[in-house]
């Protein structure tokens, strides 16, 4: 250390200056040894980014409910969203490029999936049309009717089931094809359709000033699956169970 740090005297030693000054500060720095473990234990637990796929017509309460239970129940869980059709994302999700992806078509097999809920599908109809304002719409009064559906790119399952179904009832609907996410009023405009086939959230959102009504005769579902990778980060196990079982029609408190 430089200098003394014990004399010696008749009985022994004792500590000089020095030495008691060393002592004094060894204490500290033991005490502050002690509480290391502690600190790093009490210390805000690092946080991992999950990103998670959205896609067009999803409940905005249901959406935001699930961040809110994400974020009480996975307290290290980051979320980040990004938008993007059922189709993109399962491709996504695949490459490891998003975590979870949040989809209305049926996962594949390769992937761990499951299903969060169904909603009613139907019909946003144009102002004036004489089947506006109706709460339910059979699906045969769409037949010869303008009808703009997603590309087939974007959902093909539901574009494959619905034109399906209608062939199974007998009925021609004019399907007026588009890829659109935010633009159906444009999209409707452009092909001069009668109706538009959507959720309801997306209706409202969208096509606020035309009518929805739920498909029936028969009814049409619009399932919502999760899905993520077999093998994945425990983070991301938690987050997607967290979602898993949540009513879309709940109201929050």
């Amino acid at each position: 250390m430089g200098t003394s740090l014990f004399e010696r005297v008749t009985s022994g030693m004792r500590p000089t200056t020095a030495g008691e000054a060393l002592n004094s500060h060894a204490l500290q720095v033991l005490r502050l040894a002690d509480a290391t473990r502690e600190v790093v234990r009490s210390a805000v637990p690092v946080r991992e980014r999950v990103e998670i796929g959205l896609p067009p017509g999803l409940p905005q309460e249901w959406l935001r409910r699930a961040l809110r239970t994400i974020q009480h129940r996975v307290p290290n869980a980051t979320v980040t969203f990004i938008d993007a059709s059922s189709a993109e994302q399962l491709s996504m999700v695949g490459q490891g490029r998003i975590d979870i992806a949040l989809v209305h078509q049926h996962p594949p097999s390769t992937l761990q999936q499951r299903l969060l809920f169904e909603q009613p599908f139907g019909v946003a109809i144009r102002p004036g049309h004489p089947l506006a304002d109706q709460p339910a719409c059979p699906l045969e009064d769409l037949d010869g009717l303008r009808v703009l559906v997603h590309a087939r790119d974007q959902v093909p399952a539901e574009h494959d089931r619905m034109i399906t179904i209608a062939n199974d009832l007998g009925i021609s609907p004019h399907w007026r094809f588009a890829r659109f996410s935010e633009n159906a009023l444009v999209c409707a405009e452009a092909t001069d359709a009668d109706a538009v086939l959507l959720s309801e959230p997306s209706a409202i959102r969208m096509l606020p000033e035309w009518s929805w009504s739920k498909l029936v005769d028969p009814a049409v579902p619009l399932r919502t699956w999760a899905a993520r990778q077999h093998l994945t980060r425990a983070v991301v196990t938690a987050a997607m169970e967290a979602v898993s079982g949540l009513d879309p029609e709940r109201s929050s408190c």
